[in-house]
């Protein structure tokens, strides 16, 4: 097949790996600003050039992060992208006068990542196995247009092959590594965008590793859904949730529609240049609370990345402890706040029932009860959330439960799949 790349193209973070020639599977490292790193943060920045006549500057990953922090009134950020990849109501953006599709975005971004990822990258492998969710985030996604998008995206980098391969049954392949012999496995991703599971049925014969699909399933809630319930409950009542303006002899709710698209990253990064963003200035003049001007601030001074890193720093707090101090301060905004395990958990319980529904269709799909499960690997990042581990304790026992390269074992399982007869994963293969 030649030179193989996995990719794991993912809402939060970007992973990459390598098949060997040896038949194993090395992840790409990256040589960002602030030290090495395997994750490749899945954002770009495209910063204006003060002189009209110099070309603007695009990044993506960590380098775009520094572009962001360098000069965030200049720079464009955007970040959770992918959650666009399937809907057909994303047409384009205007960046700095200029209109991007998704395919656009996405090519910006992959063209950034092939020349920080210096030689593996740069030799052009031959052929890309590629993740996609199960279920493509967004109401309504049409994952026949996601998969169009991709394709344009990466044909331009130059790949002769193209294979597209559920997210979980990436990491069903790195799992599979370890079984010694025949095993029924649920495999469940948690990403930035989606929930994906899969059932397979593994056999190791003579060295090699067969398999059966049995089910998929997938959901678009994950860790950015556990991020907007933090936003909705602790950062938005801060910027004039719930408050009021005067609108000549009446006084009107501030319609939350602002909060809602403001507390989801992927369009968070849509509304500085928006209607939305025009009429929020013009509501906040006629304000009954002063707090909705720092909605504006936020808004317009670019302050998402910032308030990002304040969201995933108290998430990761309350994976380790039952409470955890919030803060975020950026320009005039100042936020602070304790939040306490049980209330995080209370938020995310819509989110939880339906990552529920997704595993039960997973094993209604396979015709399994849990007993019948011999192993469940829980892989990404909102895997380490308590309550979505317990979920799967309380259902499988923890003897059964495998974790472990949480944040690289699509991409390696992907890369890995190159070393076998792809015609063997006809039933695991995502339809292209």
């Amino acid at each position: 097949m030649g030179a193989v790349l996995g990719v794991d193209f993912g809402t939060t973070n970007t992973v990459l790996s390598v098949l060997d020639e040896d038949g194993g599977a090395t992840v790409v490292p990256f040589a960002a600003p602030s030290g090495p790193t395997t994750g490749f943060r899945s954002v770009l920045s495209f910063r204006e050039h003060p002189d009209p006549l110099q070309p603007r500057t695009v990044e993506a990953g960590p380098w775009a992060i520094e572009e962001y922090l360098e000069d965030p009134l200049d720079t464009r950020f955007i970040q959770s992208f992918k959650s666009f990849a399937a809907s057909p109501h994303f047409q384009s953006t205007e960046i700095h006068g200029r209109r991007y599709r998704f395919e656009d975005l996405l090519w910006s971004f992959l063209a950034r990542l092939q020349v920080h990822g210096g030689a593996p990258l740069q030799a052009a492998p031959e052929t890309a196995i590629i993740g996609r969710p199960v279920q493509f985030a967004g109401a309504s996604p049409d994952p026949k247009l996601a998969l169009e998008r991709y394709e344009s995206a990466f044909r331009r980098l130059g790949f002769k092959q193209l294979h597209y391969v559920y997210e979980p049954v990436g990491a069903a392949f790195y799992f599979a590594q370890r079984l010694v012999g025949a095993a029924a496995v649920l495999v469940a991703d948690f990403g930035g965008g989606t929930s994906d599971f899969s059932v397979i049925r593994f056999d190791r014969r003579n060295g090699q590793v067969t398999s059966k699909a049995l089910s998929h399933s997938g959901v678009s809630v994950a860790g950015d859904a556990f991020d907007y319930r933090i936003i909705d409950h602790v950062v938005s009542p801060e910027l004039g949730k719930g408050s009021s303006y005067r609108s000549f002899d009446k006084v009107l709710p501030v319609p939350n529609r602002y909060f809602s698209a403001f507390a989801r990253w992927s369009q968070l990064a849509l509304l500085k240049s928006s209607r939305e963003l025009r009429e929020l200035k013009s509501l906040a003049r006629t304000a009954l609370d002063p707090r909705l001007e720092a909605f504006v601030e936020l808004i317009e001074g670019d302050h998402g990345y910032p308030l990002y890193r304040a969201i995933s720093k108290v998430k990761e707090a309350l994976s380790k402890g039952e409470s955890a101090a919030f803060a975020f301060h950026a320009g005039g905004i100042d936020i602070d706040a304790n939040i306490a395990r049980s209330d995080f958990e209370i938020w995310i319980a819509p989110e939880l029932v339906q990552i529920q529904q997704a595993l039960q269709q997973a094993l209604d799909g396979a015709g399994l009860t849990p007993s019948s499960i011999d192993q469940v690997f829980l892989t990404g990042g909102s895997s380490l959330v308590p309550a979505v581990r317990r979920l799967f304790i309380d259902q499988f026992g923890q003897d059964k439960i495998a974790t472990g390269g949480e944040f690289e074992s699509i991409a390696s399982g992907l890369a890995l799949m190159g070393n076998s007869d792809l015609h063997l994963w006809g039933e695991t293969l995502a339809p292209s």
